[in-house]
């Protein structure tokens, strides 16, 4: 939600001055980022508090909640703009909350094995405990905030005229007091809150599937403000503005007019149909018994994720960007390619993370069919870039494993070739500090993703 609120205030740019004074900042110390870089990836950590301040809010369940963190969507924005991954945090996650400072300067000590929405407001932790325990869980640095909480989702529906919803079949649920017949409807102000609040007309009931439905309303929401005249007609964007800023908290680094603005003008650049939402691979907490009520990180798929986060590879297919290289440079990738099962191949690690030799020989041969490759241990020294030699009459060899990998010419190197362990003549792939990780594609243009479930906010669907 929020994100999409950042995104209207930037697109309001030249009344930015005005709405500043509509924003509400908060400093969380040097968790958050002094200030914004428009020349990197950067990482916003997006939050929806359940605390029921605000006209209209006081007759939620739960009425007397400090403000947990209920809605978390960990936002990363790619460095070329191409592309941006969403990931949602589930309240219900078992975690480590790692200790904090509080506002005086005291540690408010740290919990361990409980939900992860008391990382925010328990104790007295601010969001900058959420931003830290969110970094300890997935080794994401996350730069900045932004809080919203439940008159963000009334005002800015009402303000961009309502937002389409699609249901498989009518929701009549008496807890959040949602009413709805079957098929698209248009929903605004309560509406649109009791839609994002609902739980009980969803999937199993659980918090998991009420995460899917949030994510289709914030595409379509998306949507319906990047379509038609809404970010065109300045009579709509001032009022839409207002709305937007009124309903923000965020950390001091971005709350100045001129940086709010420079944010959001990065996060236009990104196109709808590769913004990816997803949802952090969790299973059911073998601790809940018969009854499940948390769930916990699944350890075979979450990793993977994270990485790929981490290190700023996409989740959809993106056009690489081709680099100007000199022709004879660029040249080495034009012609013939063996068949992958012909490759032969081994690698060093000369940089990468450790570990890295192996993952990537397993990657090659179960993955891509290149089944004649050795991990040949540690490089002499650290490279800084990955890079491939071989022999002139392994050219087209090269280009198979380029083409695999991702490499560009500049790291394919003409040299000689070595003898391999069975006395016959091999390539060397040496794993730099630029390895991105197995079956990820060295010009991050895409990867092997893991078997999660994601959507892009392109894509319409339908709640069910």
């Amino acid at each position: 939600m929020a994100f999409v609120l950042v995104g209207t205030a930037g697109a309001a740019y030249l009344y930015l001055k005005h709405l500043e004074g509509n924003v509400t900042t908060e400093d969380v110390g040097s968790v958050a980022d002094d200030g914004f870089s428009k020349d990197g990836a950067f990482n916003i950590l997006i939050i929806g508090t359940d605390k029921r301040t605000g006209a209209g809010n006081e007759g939620y369940g739960d009425k007397g909640s400090v403000g947990h963190a209920d809605t978390t969507i960990l936002l990363h924005v790619s460095k070329d703009r191409t592309n941006a991954t969403a990931m949602s945090i589930p309240r219900d996650l078992v975690i480590d909350v790692p200790d904090c400072q509080a506002s005086d300067g005291s540690t408010i000590p740290g919990t361990q094995d409980v939900r992860f929405n008391t990382s925010l407001g328990q104790d007295g932790r601010d969001p900058g405990c959420t931003m830290k325990t969110v970094e300890e869980l997935t080794g994401v640095d996350v730069n900045h905030f932004v809080m919203a909480d439940f008159n963000a989702v009334k005002t800015l529906t009402t303000a961009v005229g309502g937002v389409k919803v699609c249901l498989t079949k009518a929701v009549n649920d008496k807890e959040s007091k949602l009413k709805l017949p079957a098929g698209e409807s248009t929903i605004a102000g309560e509406q649109a809150l009791a839609f994002v609040r609902t739980r009980h007309s969803f999937g199993n009931r659980g918090d998991l599937d009420r995460i899917k439905v949030q994510q289709q309303f914030l595409g379509s929401l998306m949507r319906s403000m990047t379509s038609g005249d809404t970010l065109t007609n300045p009579t709509k964007l001032i009022k839409l503005a207002n709305a937007a800023t009124k309903a923000l908290t965020v950390d001091k680094g971005i709350g100045k007019a001129s940086t709010l603005k420079d944010l959001a003008l990065e996060l236009k650049k990104v196109p709808t149909k590769n913004i990816t939402f997803l949802t952090t691979p969790v299973g059911d907490n073998p601790a809940d018994g018969a009854v499940k009520k948390t769930v916990i990180v699944d350890e075979a798929h979450a990793p993977q994720v994270f990485t790929m986060i981490k290190n700023d590879v996409s989740f959809t297919e993106v056009k690489a960007k081709e680099k100007k290289e000199k022709a004879a440079v660029a040249a080495r990738l034009k012609g013939t390619k063996s068949a992958a099962d012909e490759v032969r191949v081994q690698i060093l690690n000369g940089g990468a993370p450790a570990g890295s030799a192996q993952e990537e020989l397993t990657y090659l041969q179960t993955e891509a069919g290149v089944r004649k490759s050795d991990n040949a241990g540690n490089a002499e020294k650290t490279l800084a870039k990955t890079t491939l030699e071989y022999a002139p009459d392994q050219a087209d060899q090269a280009r198979r494993l380029a083409a695999i990998m991702g490499l560009s010419g500049s790291a394919m190197k003409p040299g000689k070739s070595v003898t391999n362990s069975q006395g016959l003549p091999t390539m060397t792939l040496t794993l730099g500090e630029d390895f991105k990780g197995a079956g990820v594609k060295m010009n991050s243009s895409s990867a092997a993703t893991p078997d999660v479930r994601k959507t892009t906010a392109d894509q319409a669907q339908c709640a069910s």
